[in-house]
């Protein structure tokens, strides 16, 4: 069971965070990119509310089941794209922003593979992300009921 319930309690607060979800979501980045990135976040903050929500998500938007069970590993599979891989690149390391940040040669090779509007779209979607982790795992968040 999940600790509170965030929009019944803060909705003004909850509406702006959806309608920034949405607004994202509307940009030029590859839908299923989006969904790999939101998932491969969720595993590394181990949000199960948002790994379930976000499968499922992929799964409507057409991404095969074999390349979810490989996401945990995308480095190691061969079912990315170079575009996909540096997207995942990207968010990784923008989530666990370690000492450096994101890396020049990271940023880089987000750069070789979106456009200005892509790239915005990557950066505000990881971000996104890491907020909705950061609300479903101290909240306890349950899968289901979407």
């Amino acid at each position: 069971m999940s600790r509170l319930n965030l929009p019944r309690i803060a909705p003004e607060v909850y509406k702006a965070w959806a309608t920034a979800e949405m607004a994202i979501r509307k940009g030029p980045l590859d839908p299923v990119i989006l969904e790999l990135v939101k998932i491969r976040v969720s595993q590394i903050n181990g949000c199960l509310f948002c790994i379930d929500m976000h499968t499922v998500e992929a799964r409507k938007e057409g991404e095969s089941e074999q390349r979810i069970f490989h996401l945990n590993a995308w480095r190691e599979s061969t079912l990315f794209t170079e575009t996909e891989k540096a997207a995942l690149e990207y968010a990784e390391a923008a989530t666990e922003l370690g000492p450096h940040g994101v890396s020049d040669e990271i940023w880089a090779a987000a750069e070789k593979h979106f456009g200005e509007g892509q790239l915005a779209g990557l950066v505000a979607m990881t971000a996104q992300i890491n907020l909705w982790n950061r609300i479903g795992v101290p909240l306890r968040l349950q899968p289901g009921g979407y």
